[in-house]
């Protein structure tokens, strides 16, 4: 009898085991939703940009203590709005990116130079939006986070290059 009862037992757990294995399986990864998303916006129009950032903050609900889909959330929260400065939802989508840099910064693991890089971003953008009133009260602030993320990291390509964009923008606009 015992015999019985032991054999249901494994029987019952090898079972359980293998119901939760194919449920993980089946859950797919933070990494592979990032990259689904990303995909989507080959074709940069605003409505790509627009959904992107909505399945990011998907992600985000569904992994709540990562980085990742909140950098990806800002990031392209950024880039729609340095794309389309004057767009009905730009207002809206800076507030939520500064917001969750903020939240960044608190996180233990968050890469300080892509906060940074992040930072710089998000007054390049205002800059951009209104340069006649907004260049004077922003552009130490870019030019300072844009230093200090290089400093930190001077293999950080996104930093670099938004920093070029951006004495090319100045060069522009003063006319040099």
């Amino acid at each position: 009898m015992t015999f019985q009862t032991f054999k249901t037992s494994v029987l019952s757990f090898a079972l359980i085991m293998m119901a939760s294995v194919s449920i993980q399986a089946q859950e797919p990864s933070m990494q592979g939703l990032i990259g689904q998303s990303l995909a989507k916006i080959q074709t940069p129009t605003p409505e790509a940009y627009l959904n992107c950032i909505a399945e990011m903050k998907r992600i985000d609900a569904m992994f709540p203590d990562s980085i990742q889909p909140k950098y990806q959330m800002a990031l392209h929260s950024l880039y729609f709005s340095v794309m389309n400065p004057h767009a009905e939802q730009t207002e809206r989508l800076l507030a939520e990116a500064g917001q969750t840099i903020t939240q960044m910064e608190t996180m233990k693991n968050a890469d300080q130079s892509d906060l940074c890089t992040l930072r710089g971003f998000l007054y390049m953008v205002r800059i951009v939006q209104d340069p006649a009133q907004n260049g004077q009260r922003y552009y130490i602030d870019v030019m300072q986070n844009f230093e200090k993320a290089l400093k930190i990291n001077p293999d950080n390509q996104l930093a670099s290059q938004l920093q070029e964009k951006f004495f090319e923008g100045m060069q522009q606009a003063t006319g040099q």
